[in-house]
């Protein structure tokens, strides 16, 4: 690989500097025979040179967000051309479509094992045992969580059980005042996690914070939980810190409980940091300096000041994607990242009740 490129080819472990990845990034991304089909058309229209112009995270500001052109863009042109004419595609997967029609990114089987073997690294540093079977009530189907869930499992030395959720139905249902209908499906996905707990031996619990709120409340699916579960991972909607405290003192006590935030804009997910559930935030580092954030007012998208709340902008930049200025629907507390991590850690990510006039409906994820 030529010397300007070394920097995608880093392992998780030992990741390059942000300006050394966003400069081989430009380079993939912007030259003929390596970038897609998409960014090379789009940088026609740029105002700027990627080749020469971007050479930090800071610069990546000078990008439009392509955000909503990702819900018409044909799929396949947003695959790298330098992976060749059989790229690893492990899949195509959609947003959830809370503000509009899906978004469609493709996942590639590079990026795939650079997420998942990091993300696998933090929880076995937090005491996740590796030879657990885990069971995970999140969308699969259109939707990358259970794809990245499985993938975790298995890399770990278990398998995962997987509950299909179809949120978008029971945001359907509740746009449409048909409550009754969402709780009875709620209730239909949590009587499929009772068979499995009563069955088998699972030491993971994958969920969102309303699914697991539910549980909460079922006497004897607490019982299974604390009877077996060591872990529980949740993510997908928001968890305020009051229901977080009594999940993890209360209902279920003897669990390991780590929450997380995930995007199909950054193709994936990123862990809260270990022990600041214990606190008043949930604070979520980045996998820098491939997913990064920033915490800015939403008029000017200039930063707001550390511990002041503002729109979440998201960054994706790796060798299978770029996704550069992404204005998340999302708000959330501007908090230092550790030492030597590119962007802001975030807190209290928190869903806006509406988008460009249109209502957002958290549901069940």
């Amino acid at each position: 690989m030529p010397e300007d490129l070394a920097a995608l080819d880093r392992p998780f472990t030992h990741p390059p500097e942000p300006s050394e990845l966003v400069t081989a990034a430009m380079q993939w991304h912007f030259a003929p025979d390596t970038g897609c089909p998409f960014w090379l058309e789009r940088a026609k229209s740029l105002d700027f040179d990627p080749l020469h112009d971007v050479r930090s995270v800071a610069d990546l500001s000078l990008f439009p967000d392509v955000a909503d052109e990702l819900r018409d863009v044909p799929v396949r042109d947003l695959i790298p051309r330098g992976y060749g004419k059989r790229p690893d595609i492990i899949g195509f997967y959609e947003s959830g479509g809370t503000t509009g029609p899906p978004k469609r990114l493709p996942l590639i089987a590079e990026w795939a094992d650079q997420l998942v073997g990091w993300t696998a690294a933090n929880m076995e540093s937090r005491g996740v045992s590796m030879e657990s079977d885990w069971l995970a009530l999140v969308p699969t189907g259109p939707h990358v969580f259970g794809e990245l869930i499985r993938r975790q499992a298995r890399l770990r030395g278990g398998t995962a059980f997987l509950i299909d959720m179809d949120p978008r139905w029971v945001k359907k249902c509740l746009a449409l005042g048909h409550f009754k209908e969402a709780a009875e499906y709620a209730e239909h996905l949590i009587g499929q996690a009772r068979n499995i707990l009563e069955t088998q031996e699972i030491g993971v619990l994958v969920a969102t914070p309303p699914l697991l709120e539910r549980m909460a409340r079922d006497d004897r699916l607490v019982e299974l939980i604390n009877s077996q579960v060591h872990s529980i991972l949740w993510s997908g909607a928001h968890m305020d810190a009051d229901t977080r405290l009594l999940l993890t003192k209360e209902v279920f006590p003897g669990t390991r409980f780590h929450g997380g935030y995930g995007s199909t804009m950054i193709l994936g997910g990123v862990d809260e940091r270990a022990g600041s559930a214990d606190g008043n935030e949930c604070v979520i580092d980045p996998f820098s300096p491939y997913i990064t954030f920033s915490v800015v007012d939403p008029e000017t998208l200039s930063p707001v000041a550390y511990g002041e709340r503002g729109r979440l902008l998201t960054r994706h930049v790796s060798r299978s994607m770029l996704l550069p200025n992404i204005l998340e629907r999302d708000v959330a507390t501007r908090v230092c990242s550790p030492a030597g991590a590119a962007g802001d850690s975030v807190a209290d990510v928190v869903p806006l009740p509406s988008v460009d006039e249109r209502t957002l409906i958290e549901g069940v994820y």
